[in-house]
């Protein structure tokens, strides 16, 4: 009984995240995939430090004790490594197998998937940034600004990720367009469920789209702030996992 319980111990805002080409997998797969990936594409470099397991789990939108299986799971194929004492943590191993590493790709179903969703969510954006450069408060603006400093100054994806999520789902809230804000608050979600972890630096660069959309958005200029945020999401596709395995450079979202 407690190891169901453990199996389903997900943040709730994730019971409308399973979806299409993802489905199939358990949590722990999932985390396991998008953490080979990375090390697979050399966004994870071998001896890098993973964030702390807790990190790890909020970085990925999982549970902790999802996280912590899919970790102690990478360690026993050679993975990852785990050392202990004050300098300790998990390392990405010096020499990962590369037969493990092959088994935990994305299939082209789920490929597909994310692009289809990629394109939902490039509608919900140009929408929702419209009517949030028309309706977003001096409150909602400052906050905003005090989410791309944070993003400015994260040292690792985990803490990046969190950040920029708030960010959208606060673009999304002071659109003001009721119902529509839940269905692609939804759509975020789902997206957040395929992130993979990217260099910090690459994030970094992505911020300054950020940066830009809160100008315009507080200089009421729509039509800039819309297309921020259209060229922000459209690079997506060349950005997310099947992108970088075709030779793509990674970046935020």
């Amino acid at each position: 009984m407690t190891g169901q319980l453990e199996e389903t111990a997900e943040p709730p805002r994730l019971a409308a995240g399973r979806m299409l080409g993802m489905e199939r997998r358990s949590a722990m797969d999932a985390v396991r995939m998008r953490i080979g990936m990375a090390i697979s594409l050399g966004l994870l470099k071998p001896g890098e430090r993973l964030p702390d397991q807790d990190d790890v789990a909020l970085g990925l939108s999982v549970s902790p004790i999802t996280a912590r299986r899919a970790l102690a799971s990478l360690a026993e194929q050679g993975v990852v490594v785990r050392r202990r004492g004050r300098a300790g943590g998990t390392f990405v191993a010096d020499s990962p197998p590369t037969d493990v590493l092959a088994e935990l790709s994305a299939s082209p179903a789920e490929s597909q998937a994310v692009n289809r969703l990629v394109d939902r969510r490039l509608l919900f954006e140009c929408a929702v940034t419209h009517y949030a450069a028309v309706n977003a408060t001096p409150k909602q603006l400052d906050e905003l600004d005090r989410l791309t400093r944070e993003m400015a100054e994260s040292t690792d994806w985990s803490y990046y990720h969190r950040m920029d999520e708030q960010f959208h789902q606060l673009v999304g809230t002071a659109s003001c367009l009721d119902t529509a804000v839940e269905v692609y608050h939804e759509t975020l979600a789902e997206l957040y469920g395929y992130f993979i972890p990217y260099p910090i630096e690459k994030l970094h660069k992505s911020n300054h789209d950020h940066i830009t959309l809160v100008a315009a958005m507080r200089a009421g200029n729509v039509e800039e702030a819309v297309e921020v945020s259209r060229k922000h999401v459209d690079i997506l596709h060349r950005t997310m996992f099947m992108g970088l395995a075709q030779g793509g450079q990674p970046a935020g979202a």
